[in-house]
């Protein structure tokens, strides 16, 4: 009897033991993060800042969809590139995530990724002055499918980045202003790229200079995060798992938080209402004409609003929580759907696409600011990829059908399917998904 109580006072003591030395890690942890937020905070400004700008001008639904439509005429290789992209977004975040999850630094990997999608861009920029006709097509839908590709896993890694260096409290005010600042400058950019680069032709094809833009300027947000950001070792992190592995858990891990689950959904759902975005431009030029000047105003519009209104979300997230803030950006959605639908003069245009580009950046920045904030710290990686892999998977249907659907039934037909994706999400999103940051203050 005595040996048995000698035995458990010994596995009491090492559990506790154990417990204690996990409490200091997680105090270290902790302090390290606080200890570095200036630097970090910094490096991630700058990285988003510069990063958002040129992947802003390549994103916008106005200059990609617009070349492409000028180089092939057909609103099906439209549908067919942006469906490209988000397919390439498809499995790499889940191959990203099983390369990372298991590894207590992934800065390096950060590095790779990003510079392979930059990369992508200087491809599309390329393209366009080496090729044209049918080579020109080929060639672009390859460099946005890779541009795809690694935006996927770029996006688990970094997003990871920012969970270990900025505090929770911080995150929202922290994305507002680098997309604040990089949305101004991506505003003006664009103005400048439709008016100087695309409508004279700048250097033989304004849409490779446009490109080429946003090649440097992603590359210095890259930079810059490599030079300032300190990264903390993770007090614990998962054993490193085969890819089939790690997918034969995603039912398990969705099941176990029902708020997840739902919230995956409605992401589902908002993706799926991207069906229509590739042909806003398409179809405000078949209304009231869209020269190089006015996909520039257009476009400076769309960005102009992503710049005021971030500041908005990211308070109004550090404050209320980013349901909120998902909640209002699928009503003005809704609305900028309905305007262009409805009004077809100028200025009715240029405030449909302005309150666009606020909602969209409102739902981009509570879609990624919520994922960190469900379930636990070691499935974050994992919990990222599977969002990022079921957005990708009704992104790249979307914009494909959309193409299909515009030459078959016309643009009103894919706006009121967009609608009906966006009501759905929006009903989802009230009565079924609870806000984590709630959960978290219980």
């Amino acid at each position: 009897m005595d040996a048995k109580l000698e035995e458990n006072d010994s596995d009491a003591a090492i559990a506790a033991a154990v417990t204690d030395d996990l409490a200091e890690r997680e105090a270290a942890y902790e302090k390290f993060v606080w200890d570095n937020l200036r630097r970090n905070y910094l490096g991630n400004y700058l990285h988003g800042m510069l990063g958002m700008t040129g992947f802003r001008l390549v994103n916008a639904p106005t200059f990609l969809p617009a070349y492409l439509f000028a180089v092939s005429g057909s609103n099906g290789i439209v549908g067919l590139g942006l469906a490209l992209q988000q397919l390439g977004g498809v499995i790499s975040p889940i191959f990203g995530a099983t390369k990372i999850e298991h590894r207590t630094k992934v800065m390096p990997a950060a590095v790779w990724m990003g510079s392979l999608g930059r990369l992508a861009i200087l491809g599309m920029a390329l393209a366009g002055w080496f090729l044209s006709g049918q080579p020109l097509v080929w060639a672009l839908l390859f460099f946005i499918l890779m541009f795809g590709v690694f935006m996927g896993a770029q996006r688990v890694v970094f997003s990871l980045l920012m969970s270990k260096v900025i505090p929770i409290s911080r995150r929202g005010r922290l994305q507002a202003w680098r997309n604040a600042t990089g949305g101004l400058i991506a505003a003006i950019l664009a103005w400048v790229a439709g008016k100087y680069f695309i409508e004279p032709d700048l250097f033989g094809n304004g849409y490779s200079t446009t490109f080429l833009f946003a090649f440097f300027l992603t590359s210095l947000g890259l930079w810059a995060l490599q030079i300032l950001l300190k990264e903390p070792e993770p007090p614990t992190t998962r054993p490193q798992a085969r890819f089939r592995d790690r997918l034969r858990e995603f039912p398990a891990l969705i099941a176990q938080d029902r708020a997840y689950g739902f919230f995956l959904l409605v992401q589902m759902l908002a993706t799926s209402a991207r069906i229509a975005t590739p042909f806003y431009i398409l179809y405000v030029g078949r209304q009231i004409g869209a020269d190089g000047a006015t996909i520039g105003l257009l476009t400076f519009a769309f960005l102009g609003a992503d710049t005021a209104s971030n500041l908005l979300w990211g308070y109004l997230g550090d404050k209320t929580g980013f349901k909120l803030v998902l909640t209002i950006s699928l009503i003005g959605w809704t609305i900028a759907t309905l305007m262009l639908l409805n009004f077809h003069h100028g200025a009715a245009v240029f405030a449909a696409f302005a309150v666009l580009g606020a909602s969209l950046s409102g739902y981009m920045m509570a879609s990624q600011t919520m994922i960190l904030e469900f379930g636990s710290r070691d499935d974050l990686p994992m919990r990222i990829a599977v969002s990022a892999t079921a957005e990708s998977i009704t992104a790249t249907a979307g914009p494909l059908a959309g193409g299909i659907i515009a030459e078959l039934f016309g643009y009103d037909v894919v706006f009121v399917a967009s609608l009906g994706f966006l009501a759905a999400a929006f009903v989802i999103l009230v009565t079924a998904v609870r806000d984590p940051r709630r959960k978290l203050a219980v």
